[in-house]
């Protein structure tokens, strides 16, 4: 009887490193399907560089919601471009909105198109571009125009949380923040 019983251990403990083993290899799989460098910018505000097609499914499983493409389509070779991640996300059950901000100064027309993205998106929300600057710095502008959207201090530490920087955006910042209304920074 005492051969049998651990002949059964033996076989239990078999079956559980192979079971462990395999576990784990599909979890470093999936994890490394994940975009490197994503970061929060908020609760419900997470910031990443460039995404690939094969990369939509982890983010569905990790739970988002909207997946909103910063980067002009035709920057690079091999970038997916936005209709085909916008069949990838919407084919895995997600929103998905298009917000292209150029090098450079980002125009008035993305940071109002990114707030009414923002606005009418569930999240939790993933911002990309080709290495999240243009997504963090956007997002930080945006922060700055809304009401109840945070002072400079409490923005430009988003974005550092974010892994990019906008000090050199602080005179911007509080310009918009200043341009609230009274009853806007109440809300």
């Amino acid at each position: 009887m005492s051969a049998l019983s651990n002949g059964r251990i033996f076989g239990i403990a078999v079956v559980a490193g192979i079971t462990l083993v395999v576990s784990s290899a599909a979890y470093d799989r999936w994890q490394q399907r994940l975009p490197a460098g994503a970061e929060r910018l908020s609760e419900t505000v997470t910031v990443s560089g460039q995404l690939q097609l094969d990369q939509v499914a982890a983010l569905k499983a990790r739970g988002y919601a909207t997946i909103i493409d910063l980067r002009p389509d035709g920057e690079a070779h091999g970038q997916p471009t936005a209709a085909a991640m916008e069949s990838a996300v919407q084919r895995s059950g997600m929103r998905f909105a298009y917000v292209p901000v150029p090098h450079g100064d980002i125009p008035d027309s993305a940071i109002g198109a990114l707030d009414r993205a923002l606005a009418t998106s569930p999240a939790p929300v993933l911002l990309y571009c080709r290495s999240g600057r243009r997504a963090a710095r956007t997002w930080g502008l945006v922060q700055a125009s809304r009401p109840g959207g945070g002072d400079a201090d409490q923005i430009i530490a988003a974005v550092k949380a974010g892994g990019q920087s906008a000090q050199d955006l602080r005179a911007e910042l509080a310009r918009r923040i200043a341009l609230r209304t009274p009853a806007e920074a109440r809300q």
